[in-house]
């Protein structure tokens, strides 16, 4: 269902986000960064975050699991990145950082556990970790994609599951796009 509505809207969600002013939420990330880290990008979507990691020095892979999204995020951020799902991340303490803007909202509440279990081995110890979701605390469909909203609680209950990952800060923001009123939980995270 939501893979459906990236391969058939993907330039229309390359347009939309492509150019949103994400600043903050890459200070507030990379501050926890050393120069020239190696940084994931996992559901890269338009390549947004990817490119802007790379202009500040990170080295960056990115994944996306539709095949127009990587083809669109691989133009724009001359990475090759790659297709595939969080489910098929097995690489093991290899990032300095990863970064989830908007992406483990299409997750199945069921299967996150399992989703960050993989991603969370896939951290160096000392790694941190850029998630966002949804404010709420429903599963839902909207516009043909599904979402898995969070809230503090059942973040910290998703959090139990990998007790390697810890909660270093959250907060909410509003979405960016001029067109979007949503309430969006950030939070940080840092692998012990």
């Amino acid at each position: 269902m939501t893979l459906n509505y990236y391969q058939n809207n993907a330039q229309v969600f390359f347009n939309g986000t492509v150019n949103v002013d994400m600043s903050s939420l890459y200070e507030s990330f990379t501050r926890l960064l050393l120069p020239g880290s190696q940084v994931l990008d996992a559901g890269c979507g338009s390549g947004r975050d990817s490119k802007a990691f790379i202009e500040m020095g990170y080295q960056v892979e990115a994944f996306d699991a539709s095949s127009e999204m990587v083809a669109l995020a691989s133009q724009h951020t001359g990475l090759s990145v790659q297709q595939m799902t969080f489910a098929e991340v097995d690489t093991q303490q290899h990032y300095d950082g990863i970064w989830c803007c908007a992406s483990l909202l299409h997750v199945p509440s069921q299967e996150l556990p399992s989703v960050m279990q993989k991603l969370a081995n896939a951290l160096k110890p000392g790694g941190v970790w850029y998630v966002s979701f949804k404010y709420g605390d429903s599963e839902r469909e909207k516009d043909g994609r599904l979402f898995t909203d969070m809230n503090e609680a059942s973040l910290g209950a998703l959090l139990e599951t990998t007790p390697e990952v810890e909660i270093e800060t959250l907060w909410t923001t509003q979405d960016n796009r001029p067109e979007r009123d949503e309430i969006w939980l950030n939070a940080l995270l840092r692998k012990r």
